[in-house]
């Protein structure tokens, strides 16, 4: 027993580190706004896009594991082409995906530190993020960021555990009534749904950092898991995120739902009304305690998502290249990635919900291609018929990989008939 506990501990990193880097954007943001403006009307979309999402980042800590190679590295050996349609949709993906994570948690830092700035200059606290998330990487690697994920993960847990039980406790707002169809029948509504789902729990592209991450682990610890440790590992975590995207609709919906209160289009704004949703919890004291919870979480995105970001464009570069990855392939990509975001923020600095249904329509509209990549990966003769997942599992990776063809589809459709 205590063997099998060590193992664990040995095991254990990618998994939160999933964790913590999905639950930014996709459930801060969209999932809180969810609440406020539908209710529980979306919670089939966000436990559907959870269901028929998993299989195919479960892939990715499968593959690492059972042949010591990345998703990337498993695109490579299926066509060159599939790699570079890969490199392609990171380059395109990257610097807004970035953008958003970081302007976020740009508005929870001014909260945090009670500082309100012209939105003319909202660019200066997210500059220091950039740089901060850099210098953290660029020094400290996957090390320090395995140790420090860890501490931001248990923080992020405990918080919005205790927010959502005392919400619970208190009941909601104004009555609320179950029904689904409410106000879904709107076509502005359809945007903010793909949206939504773009990012619940991440962007299916980021599946290849897990396998990374995964390999990364591996090297750090000295222990090389089996499949069944590494794939319990990841579950911890992804069924974790998922739980709380949950917990962040219900916040939305106790505290704003049918009140005539919105959350506001600015991420100073939209940042502060977050933290008031816990305070109004947990009581006007522990602002300080939240806001800064709120921010942990944040950051704790931006710096998975950069260093995800860095390391899956070095390597599919290097693979492309037939060269070694290098040291300084990281740190170039690292850089361009925080320049990259910070033009972009330049950019939609006053468009906030603008710049974030960017970001998550994108990572919606690849996710089938990656989906496929991924199950083709990992039913191929590279893992043996002990180390694939049952027939179950397949099932399930076939059904997301239509639910997600359906939806990008819709998506296509929607923005070329309205």
């Amino acid at each position: 027993m205590i063997l099998k506990i060590q193992n664990f501990l040995k095991t254990l990193g990618p998994g939160i580190l999933f964790a913590s880097t999905a639950i930014g954007v996709s459930h801060l943001v969209q999932s809180t706004r969810a609440g406020a403006e539908y209710g529980f009307a979306l919670v089939g979309f966000i436990v559907a896009a959870n269901l028929f999402k998993w299989p195919s980042f479960e892939f990715g800590s499968r593959y690492a594991t059972a042949t010591g190679r990345s998703l990337i590295d498993g695109y490579q050996l299926l066509s060159p082409w599939f790699l570079r349609m890969y490199l392609l949709i990171n380059l395109l993906s990257m610097f807004f995906v970035n953008a958003a994570v970081t302007f976020v948690a740009a508005g929870f830092l001014q909260s945090v530190l009670g500082i309100s700035i012209a939105p003319a200059y909202f660019y200066i606290p997210a500059l220091g993020l950039f740089l901060f998330s850099y210098l953290f990487l660029a020094w400290g690697r996957y090390s320090l960021l395995d140790k420090g994920i860890k501490v931001i993960g248990s923080f992020m847990l405990i918080t919005t555990l205790l927010a959502f039980f005392i919400a619970v406790v208190k009941g909601p707002k104004q009555p609320l009534v179950f029904e689904p169809f409410r106000d879904l029948v709107a076509l502005e509504s359809i945007p903010f749904i793909i949206a939504l789902m773009g990012w619940m729990p991440s962007a299916i592209d980021s599946s290849t950092w897990n396998s990374l991450w995964t390999l990364e682990r591996t090297k750090q610890s000295g222990y090389q898991p089996s499949v069944r440790e590494t794939v319990f590992e990841f579950n911890i975590g992804y069924w974790t995120s998922a739980v709380l995207s949950i917990c962040f609709v219900v916040l939305g919906a106790y505290l704003l739902f049918g009140t005539g209160n919105i959350l506001p289009d600015n991420n100073v704004a939209f940042a502060s009304g977050v933290v008031n949703l816990y305070a109004a919890n947990l009581g006007t004291w522990t602002f300080p305690i939240i806001a800064s919870a709120g921010f942990t979480i944040m950051i704790g995105t931006c710096i998975g998502v950069m260093d995800g970001y860095a390391r899956s464009t070095s390597r599919s570069i290097a693979l492309i290249r037939g060269k070694e990855e290098s040291r300084n392939g990281y740190l170039l990509w690292l850089t361009l990635i925080a320049i990259g975001g910070f033009a972009v923020i330049a950019f939609f600095i006053t468009e906030f919900n603008r710049l974030i249904g960017i970001a998550t329509t994108i990572s919606f509209l690849i996710a089938p291609v990656i989906a496929f990549l991924n199950y083709r990966l990992t039913f191929s003769n590279h893992l043996t018929k002990e180390q694939q997942p049952g027939s179950a599992m397949r099932i399930l990776a076939l059904m997301g990989i239509g639910f997600l063809l359906l939806f990008s589809l819709g998506m296509i459709g929607f923005s070329w008939f309205v």
